[in-house]
């Protein structure tokens, strides 16, 4: 399934048709490529993001937008059409375990910062708890992880889509910061024993100099 047959509605056909883009848009949905199936390159991406967020309406129809979080890939790719992640021990308010217990759609956005790259993915959320969680539990937990596991929250993907980077502002973490200051911190240690080793070659110099001075 494609993401723009599941986005792009009549009204927003309509809008896009006043705006210019549709003719753009219209190639795309009748290319006949689908958007469904998970490749290497999202699952290498998906491995290296520490958060997301995720989107679910109600019984009110109001959204609903939570950040999640966790050690890197804590959002695990089970095979090309279905995620799964641990629903940790919270706050106890549970919008989201209601929500999705009434409208079991998500869509979920990942931002890669650094390099710029957005993933939105929309997919349907299976909730399991108890007995039929625990075949579950072992492949979501994370080592680095103490916090209990309440419930899993498997989505099967229905379709997903990779947005432009415009407007993106590159920002670091400090793990990400570290690790590009390493070849930094590796350069100025080297400078600073060179440095050293010619601080002692002046002063030995000087102390030969006021011997044959003397």
């Amino acid at each position: 399934m494609s993401f723009g047959s599941l986005v792009f509605t009549p009204l927003v056909k309509k809008l896009q048709e006043r705006y210019g883009s549709r003719r753009q848009y219209e190639r795309m949905e009748n290319s006949g490529a689908t958007q469904d199936r998970l490749t290497e390159f999202e699952t290498e991406f998906l491995a290296q993001r520490d958060s997301f967020y995720m989107a679910t309406t109600g019984a009110t129809s109001w959204p609903y937008v939570q950040h999640r979080g966790g050690p890197k890939g804590f959002l695990k790719v089970i095979d090309d059409r279905t995620l799964a992640f641990g629903d940790l021990r919270g706050n106890k308010q549970y919008i989201s375990t209601g929500n999705l217990l009434t409208d079991d759609r998500v869509a979920i956005i990942m931002v890669d910062y650094p390099r710029q790259a957005r993933l939105k993915i929309l997919g349907r959320v299976e909730i399991l708890e108890g007995e039929k969680a625990k075949g579950w539990l072992d492949k979501v937990r994370m080592r680095e992880e103490k916090t209990p596991i309440e419930r899993v929250f498997v989505i099967h993907v229905e379709a997903y889509d990779w947005n432009c980077p415009q407007h993106i502002t590159p920002r670091y973490s400090v793990e990400e910061l570290r690790d590009g200051m390493k070849d930094v911190e590796k350069r100025i240690q080297t400078l600073e024993q060179e440095n050293e080793s010619l601080r002692k070659e002046l002063a030995a110099a000087h102390a030969t100099s006021k011997e044959h001075t003397s």
